[in-house]
């Protein structure tokens, strides 16, 4: 490991230990893997023996935490067809100014926050911090194929879109999962592992998964599971400012991680996500 993702690990590893609303697996939250499934299965596949949700428990008591609430409150802000253009009212504005706020008064984004201004990456006064978050995360802009902005990184990260194909792009985050599968719109195919990774782990943080999601279909998404919306916008901002590659592996806690960052005009992301390399106390 070069000194620079060793310096970021460290720097990962202090996220994760100062996440306090993580949920504990198999007692905040409770997942059923059931079966293994390959990549290429389309999406009017019948190839889903085993029919049941992903999540068979979560105590949504957490939710009510303030972060974890004003989240919530951005999931349904969007258009997820990719080329419809995006239009922010002025209660959605309100709501991400709101996240924003929430979100950097947390000990993660405040770490996240003091090493970037340390690197010069980011500014020190809290307002340009926010406008530059603002930028990274919610600031609109065009898909390729698309005339008009249609889209964010907030939006394909945590939100999810689809494409005309019938193709979801992006949708990385359990809370959306969770609260989507609730409602019927998730159809939890099974787990998905690459011929070097391991096996998945109920109690472990990250899986890599196949579902479909508003009549489209996502062959292999990887998502953490049951950490807090602060930890995830912390992480993938360290990564997209502090690292010019478009993947970075980091070592923390238990865990060897890919973190894929794609840059979108070198102000926005993309997309990112991790990928589950190694869990370190695998035999």
């Amino acid at each position: 490991m070069i000194e620079s993702d060793r310096e970021l690990s460290a720097m990962v590893q202090e996220l994760w230990d100062n996440d306090a609303n993580r949920l504990r697996p198999g007692t905040d939250y409770r997942i059923s893997l059931q079966g293994k499934v390959g990549d290429t299965m389309g999406i009017d596949d019948k190839n889903n023996a085993h029919g049941r949700p992903l999540f068979s428990y979560v105590d949504e008591s957490i939710f009510k935490k303030e972060t974890f609430s004003a989240f919530i409150s951005l999931l349904d802000n969007y258009e997820s067809a990719t080329g419809e253009p995006e239009i922010v009212t002025p209660e959605e504005e309100a709501e991400n100014q709101k996240f924003l706020d929430l979100i950097m008064q947390t000990s993660t984004m405040k770490i996240a926050h003091k090493y970037l201004v340390e690197k010069n990456l980011s500014p020190e006064n809290q307002k340009e911090f926010k406008k530059q978050l603002y930028m990274i995360w919610f600031e609109l802009y065009a898909r390729k194929g698309s005339s008009r902005p249609d889209s964010s990184g907030f939006e394909h990260v945590f939100v999810g879109e689809t494409r005309a194909a019938r193709t979801v792009i992006g949708f990385h985050n359990w809370i959306q999962l969770y609260l989507q599968e609730k409602l019927g719109h998730i159809d939890y195919k099974g787990y998905s592992v690459n011929a070097n990774s391991p096996q998945p782990d109920q109690n472990k943080h990250i899986l890599a998964l196949q579902f479909s999601w508003k009549q489209g279909f996502k062959p292999k998404g990887s998502i953490f599971i049951g950490v807090s919306p602060e930890f995830e916008f912390a992480l993938y901002t360290l990564c997209f400012l502090s690292s010019p590659n478009e993947r970075v592996k980091v070592q923390f806690s238990l865990y060897d991680v890919e973190i894929v960052c794609f840059h979108y005009n070198q102000k926005h992301i993309g997309t990112t996500y991790p990928v589950l390399l190694k869990y370190q106390n695998a035999e």
